[in-house]
């Protein structure tokens, strides 16, 4: 039996998506399962036990190219990506994205069942006019992670525990360890994780109180501090920590997404704002304090129990809006907020 899975991105929706994947592996055994991917997320994929293959669309990179001397290439690239997607005849497509742009994909492979949720649920871009299996629709109040075992568990495969299995190798470990040892981390009584920026404007708190954070937390834990995110956060982080007292190590943009989850089996807590790798913490079982305005925690939050959710307490949250004049229900969380959840985290622990 050939299944496909069809996740495109971002980083925690991918996340959100390995409990189904574990769940369909128990269902089918002896399947060959194919992940649909694209770039961004997919080194998450690559190796997991569960899996047989991952097929990785570089569609942002194909679509920028084609304006630009390497457009020729896009399109050798593109049409051997397509070729590869339709190698095989998959008796089983599921489509856990229910976007225009999974949907098309979807279109595009051969399949004999093509199955996701139909109409109704919200921001699907009628990606369900592609399929022609509808599971009904459900209310975008659960927890995304819910919501994929859910179309599951409508086709009568069982669902019985949440497991991730992200395939972090010894490999990635020592590598993570060998960076630390290089910032002077190795071997801290406490290890504490910030991952400050957000894609969203309206989810960052302000650097300063990131700063006066960071600082508390080595004054009052005798922690070691170690900020993370991607290249282009480097500079954010730059300005948090030349704002501090103390020093913090600033590994934005030196870590892959194995070797930050690496970093985070070894932290004691991760603070983060609502972005992929608060919830790649909870994916390795560490507890996270999740910092928490425009967006809602029951839906997006990190997943389980041992987790801290931080929010103001706006009435207008959530807004789930990118720009906002004031960003009130971010500004308006205090430090000690905070670290009233680090402290509740670290007792806990």
């Amino acid at each position: 039996m050939n299944i496909l899975i069809v996740k495109l991105s971002a980083i925690g929706d991918v996340i959100h998506t390995l409990p189904a994947l574990n769940a369909i592996r128990k269902a089918y055994p002896s399947a060959r399962i194919t992940w649909l991917v694209e770039e961004a997320a997919s080194d998450l994929l690559k190796g997991h036990q569960a899996l047989d293959r991952v097929l990785i669309s570089k569609r942002k990179y194909w679509l920028k190219d084609l304006h630009g001397p390497a457009c020729l290439k896009a399109v050798k690239e593109a049409c051997a990506f397509l070729k590869e997607l339709r190698d095989t005849r998959y008796d089983l497509i599921l489509d856990f994205q229910a976007l225009l742009k999974s949907a098309i994909l979807i279109a595009l492979a051969r399949g004999k069942r093509k199955i996701g949720f139909g109409k109704g649920l919200e921001h699907m871009e009628y990606s369900y006019l592609f399929l022609n299996e509808l599971v009904p629709a459900v209310d975008m109040e659960h927890h995304a992670l819910s919501r994929g075992l859910m179309l599951l568990h409508s086709l009568g495969v069982p669902t019985p525990a949440v497991e991730y299995k992200l395939p972090v190798s010894d490999n990635d470990r020592q590598k993570m360890d060998n960076l630390l040892s290089r910032y002077g981390c190795e071997n801290p009584r406490r290890l504490v994780a910030i991952n400050p920026v957000a894609k969203w404007a309206t989810k960052l708190w302000p650097n300063q109180k990131f700063a006066q954070l960071a600082d508390s937390l080595i004054e009052q834990h005798d922690a070691r501090v170690v900020f993370t995110g991607s290249v282009e956060d480097r500079s954010t982080i730059h300005t948090i920590t030349s704002a501090m007292s103390d020093s913090a190590a600033n590994l934005a943009g030196e870590t892959t997404l194995k070797m930050l989850a690496a970093l985070y089996a070894e932290a004691d807590v991760v603070i983060s704002t609502d972005t992929g790798p608060m919830h790649l913490a909870v994916s390795v079982g560490t507890p996270v304090v999740a910092l928490f305005g425009p967006t809602a925690p029951w839906r997006t939050g990190p997943y389980g129990s041992g987790h801290q959710i931080v929010r103001a307490g706006l009435g207008c949250a959530p807004c789930f809006k990118r720009q906002c004049a004031t960003i009130a229900c971010m500004r308006q969380i205090s430090v000690d907020q905070v670290l009233n959840a680090v402290s509740k985290v670290i007792g806990n622990k």
